[in-house]
């Protein structure tokens, strides 16, 4: 080894992913310990829903990863978590939805449950790092450190990420920054991981069938935030069932007769209206963010910068103006189309993340 020894925790969710990352480490000649998160009373939701879930975090997750702790010989812990995640996950999530945003649980899920309280219980195992699956690199800089893209830019996560601190970065290992999804997949197969062929989870993990509509009114009830549905002009053109069934930059679903396409252009839950107009009413040239993290300090005053306003929108020039007590204007180079309130906005220069928020 050309390294010393480390007592690494890996974050198993029974995927592909981090199973590589765990064999990798192993191989390396660390002392590897496997550890996954119980975010769901399994029972219950199976018994509450007439399904299991079919995507990350499921209880066959559980057992993959168990399985692959195994197989590679590496003791194994599930911790149980659910308190925790539907706190600061699924309450949020549905909050959000019922103020007239659109969540981002993922991002939440990696702050608070893998970065916070994973990362915390690592340390109770005196472990040097956790390490994770994720699709990003972290670099050392100056005596700091700098989040950047994974070099596979179809599977980069850097924008789920961008919350990360200094001290956590100093922490946290993601072996799989440098590779293809492909080279991972091989790398599975030379391990002969039992989840080699596995396929990928789409859909968020508590609402494994993607009707979050149904999912909300089981969590807060339905009817709560039926009204109307309303042209940029103020004319009334119909009413709706929920709020939470509307998102930016919709246009199917909306049942209502006009002369060109309409799409959701607002949502205002104060007064339970859905807000639509044309196209062109999509586009913004600036937007708000609260609480924002930066990668290092919050810079003194503008700055110049490439923001993600959504996973897989294309970065755009823009000026990103520090407003204080967390927060931040970004004014776009040329108006954007689709941008939500509940979403994140992440910063780039380059493929290093300077610091991301909450768009208001």
């Amino acid at each position: 080894m050309s390294q010393k020894r480390k007592r690494i925790v890996v974050a198993m969710s029974g995927g592909v992913d981090s199973s590589v990352t765990a064999a990798l480490l192993k191989e390396q000649g660390h002392e590897v310990i496997g550890m996954t998160m119980q975010i769901w009373d399994y029972a219950s939701f199976t018994s509450g829903h007439g399904e299991t879930f079919g995507s990350c975090c499921s209880l066959d997750d559980v057992h993959d990863a168990r399985r692959v702790a195994e197989s590679l010989d590496i003791p194994f812990y599930v911790v149980n978590f659910e308190k925790d995640f539907q706190q600061a996950v699924i309450d949020r999530f549905c909050d959000d939805y019922f103020a007239g945003r659109t969540p981002n649980p993922c991002v939440l899920c990696n702050q608070v449950l893998k970065f916070e309280l994973l990362l915390r219980r690592a340390r109770e195992l005196e472990a040097d790092y956790l390490a994770t699956g994720h699709y990003a690199r972290i670099v050392a800089e100056g005596d700091g450190y700098a989040l950047c893209k994974g070099l596979d830019p179809a599977k980069d996560q850097s924008y789920f990420l961008y919350t990360l601190t200094q001290e956590q970065m100093e922490r946290v290992l993601f072996p799989l920054g440098g590779m293809t999804k492909d080279e991972v997949r091989a790398h599975a197969a030379r391990f002969a991981l039992r989840v080699a062929e596995k396929a990928e989870s789409q859909d968020i993990c508590f609402v494994p069938d993607g009707d979050y509509v149904r999912f909300l009114e089981e969590e807060r009830g339905a009817g709560k935030m039926d009204g109307e549905i309303v042209h940029v002009s103020g004319t009334v053109l119909g009413r709706h069932c929920g709020t939470y069934r509307y998102t930016i930059g919709q246009r199917r679903g909306l049942g209502i007769a006009w002369p060109s396409p309409l799409y959701v252009v607002g949502i205002d839950a104060a007064s339970r209206q859905v807000l639509v107009g044309e196209k062109e009413h999509l586009s913004v040239g600036s937007l708000t963010l609260h609480g924002v993290n930066w990668s290092l300090s919050a810079p003194e005053g503008p700055l110049r910068a490439a923001c993600r306003i959504r996973y897989r929108h294309q970065e755009v020039p823009s000026t990103i103006t520090p407003l204080g007590g967390g927060r931040a204007q970004v004014d776009f180079d040329q108006p954007q189309k689709g941008v939500t309130p509940g979403q994140a906005a992440v910063f780039y220069d380059g493929d290093r993340v300077l610091g991301g928020g909450w768009i208001e």
